[in-house]
């Protein structure tokens, strides 16, 4: 959420910041404005009501002392009270309008974002690794998975629907074993491990600005305040809701796994075979809590950490500054990284690695002391994929497939698969 001091100090930034993004929030930004006019005066009203309130209240005492009638005063100090009390209640609609009014606005981008209407002006930063060439006609993950017995979404479909997956066998084991082995690379990394809840409540969506504006994208629990979670981003950056955290264990590092739960899972047509675009799918997360002045170079770090993973798997990738027409809604930077997806002929992202400075610890009130004498102050976050699973898996059979229609089994996972070759 951005700051109402920085909304007021200079609108036509912001207005422009927001533009860049390819949304026109003027008229919210206008009526932000306004509310915030009326309550700044409102306020000013309420506290001279309560000045006056305050100096009378002490006469009466005194009055009362000197055997005076305070019939009149005190008839007066009642309707007061009802005024501020009346005063008060418009001043908190109001105020509930106006943070509502916000919290549909999103980030406004670093100054170092490149400025593009969408995707196609990303800018890619750096490569690594060569795309193999195949001396044979390379198959699509999907097909590999089928021809090999691992991955069934037919009969998921019959289960549950379209974009579902049974993993099987080796299928399965591939899966756990990626999971493992990004945690066990992460914990080593110095991020702490957390398994956290599934479900989340709305306020933890407000949080992290997953509502209001996708509120109608997540799976809710009918009749409950509970949502399935889109991503381990969600319980984990709002462990530290409502809290103070202390400025000498800053950054504090998390890593979770989860299944991750999107009813949009893409546009129809795009991406509807395979591991790509799923409802349902499993990814490990990189979490921050980090001070103000270190957060853009925490995210380089946490980007680097999530590249390590394709390194030692040595897949190829990319890494690609996006654009502002293309960054998320709370994100003030991110870097997106690309695997390299044979079927396809292009990179496919596997991981978006963000900064969203204050957003979101404003949203969820998380702060940080360097000591008990200063004042608390907003942290930053940064989250990012480390990495997504599906894809990993799926950029595995792609990128090890062999002729004969087995996939070789990347040396680092070997002693967890317990097998050198899927087969």
């Amino acid at each position: 959420m951005l700051d109402i001091k920085v909304i007021r100090n200079d609108p036509e930034a912001v207005k422009k910041a927001i533009e860049s993004r390819g949304s026109n929030m003027d008229r919210v930004i206008d009526e932000v404005l306004k509310c915030d006019e009326i309550r700044r005066k409102m306020l000013a009203e309420v506290e001279s009501m309560k000045s006056t309130q305050n100096a009378v209240s002490k006469k009466i005492p005194v009055m009362k002392k000197n055997g005076e009638d305070t019939t009149v005063i005190m008839s007066e100090m009642k309707e007061l009270s009802d005024k501020i009390c009346e005063k008060n209640k418009e001043l908190s609609e109001l105020e509930k309008k106006q943070r509502d009014l916000i919290l549909t606005i999103p980030n406004i981008p670093n100054k170092d974002v490149p400025i593009g209407k969408d995707d196609s002006e990303n800018v890619e930063i750096r490569r690594w690794g060569e795309p193999r060439k195949f001396e044979f006609e390379a198959k699509a993950h999907w097909d590999i998975g089928k021809s090999l017995d691992i991955l069934d979404p037919e009969r998921a479909a019959k289960v549950t629907g379209a974009r579902f997956h049974f993993y099987k066998g080796l299928g399965a084991k591939l899966e756990r074993s990626v999971i493992n082995f990004f945690l066990n690379t992460h914990t080593e990394n110095g991020y702490k491990e957390m398994l956290p809840p599934y479900i989340a409540n709305s306020d933890s969506l407000y949080g992290t600005g997953q509502f209001p504006k996708f509120k109608e994208d997540e799976f809710k629990l009918e009749n409950t305040d509970y949502y399935l979670i889109p991503t381990a981003e969600v319980p984990v950056t709002n462990y530290h809701r409502d809290e103070i955290l202390e400025g000498d264990k800053l950054p504090i590092k998390y890593c979770a796994y989860s299944a991750c739960f999107r009813s949009e899972a893409g546009s129809a047509g795009r991406d509807t075979r395979g591991l790509v675009r799923q409802h349902q799918f499993n990814k490990v997360e990189l979490v921050k809590f980090v001070k103000p002045e270190n957060s853009y170079e925490e995210l380089e770090k946490l980007t680097n950490d999530a590249e390590k993973l394709l390194q030692i798997l040595n897949i190829p990738y990319r890494v690609v500054c996006l654009s502002t027409g293309d960054l998320g809604f709370c994100s003030a930077k991110t870097y997106d990284i690309e695997v390299w997806m044979p079927s396809y002929g292009r990179y496919v992202e596997i991981s978006s690695c963000s900064n969203f400075e204050d957003y979101q610890a404003r949203r969820a009130s998380i702060r940080y002391k360097n000591s008990t004498k200063e004042k608390a102050q907003l942290v930053h976050t940064l989250n990012g994929s480390g990495l997504a699973v599906g894809r990993t898996v799926a950029a595995i059979l792609e990128n090890y497939q062999n002729e004969d229609g087995t996939v070789t089994v990347p040396e680092a996972l070997r002693a967890f698969m317990g097998v050198d070759v899927i087969k």
